[in-house]
């Protein structure tokens, strides 16, 4: 039997995910193009949905013949067909970016594979990227890709809302930004890098609040484990600073490395 494309399973997931009453959005590859017009060759389909909806959205995909799983409790679900699979995403790894209704209220139109559907609003897509510095992965060039596209037209506001106080990640990614599209720096309006340089100049002139954080780990789940390993630092996910439990984290870690050991 002739195995199916990939745009063949996306395609057909996304119509069975229109036929369910599960409100769903389009992110990832498929919805950078929408607004870039950068195209990419990908090995997934991102679904985001909120987190009470992960589970029926994948016993519907597991009845219509997909193999399911969730990977990660906190964030991440997928189901299999054939060599292609689709990524349920309901939060982010490092358990700061949760899908919430002010995804769906923001989300924007788009057409992906020839169907009409919604997409993640440009705000949440930058703030979940901005975390994603591993080794392996880091997608500060994303987030280049969308400040130059769509910067005029941000909601700065309810961007600086949700980086809230990860602040500094959206500052450095707004500096280099200015450093890879010289010409396009007006694209970040004026108040937002002079409320971020008055936020810097305050807080380096402080003291830190806790100086037995690592907050690494929000940006890599691997290359500051030692610290913590070590007990030098504690870690930013876990309660009550972050949102995850030890058990979590040590499972992040387990399957990862057990991942990175295929």
């Amino acid at each position: 039997m002739e195995m199916a494309t990939a745009h063949d399973v996306y395609r057909e997931g996304l119509m069975r995910l229109q036929a369910s009453s599960v409100p769903f959005l389009v992110g990832g590859a498929f919805a950078l193009e929408s607004y870039t017009g950068l195209v990419r060759r990908t090995k997934d389909l991102d679904i985001f949905v909120r987190p009470d909806h992960a589970e029926p959205l994948l016993s519907m995909l597991a009845k219509a013949g997909y193999r399911t799983e969730i990977r990660f409790p906190h964030w991440l679900g997928k189901a299999f067909k054939d060599d292609h699979f689709i990524d349920i995403v309901f939060g982010s790894g490092n358990g700061v970016c949760a899908v919430d209704e002010l995804w769906f209220t923001h989300a924007e139109p788009a057409t992906i594979l020839d169907l009409p559907v919604q997409i993640i609003p440009p705000e949440e897509m930058i703030w979940s990227k901005a975390f994603i510095m591993e080794r392996e992965r880091y997608d500060g060039a994303d987030i280049a890709h969308m400040l130059r596209a769509r910067g005029k037209t941000l909601d700065w506001r309810r961007m600086l809302a949700r980086f809230n106080r990860h602040w500094r990640v959206l500052f450095s990614h707004l500096i280099l930004f200015g450093f890879i599209y010289p010409a396009c720096r007006p694209h970040i309006p004026q108040w937002v890098m002079d409320e971020l340089m008055r936020r810097l100049e305050q807080e380096t002139a402080s003291l830190p609040a806790d100086e037995s954080l690592c907050q690494g780990t929000l940006l890599s789940w691997s290359q500051y484990l030692m610290h913590m390993q070590r007990g030098d630092y504690v870690d930013a996910r876990h309660r009550p600073r972050g949102t995850l439990t030890l058990q979590e984290t040590a499972y992040i870690t387990e399957t990862m490395k057990r991942e990175e050991e295929k």
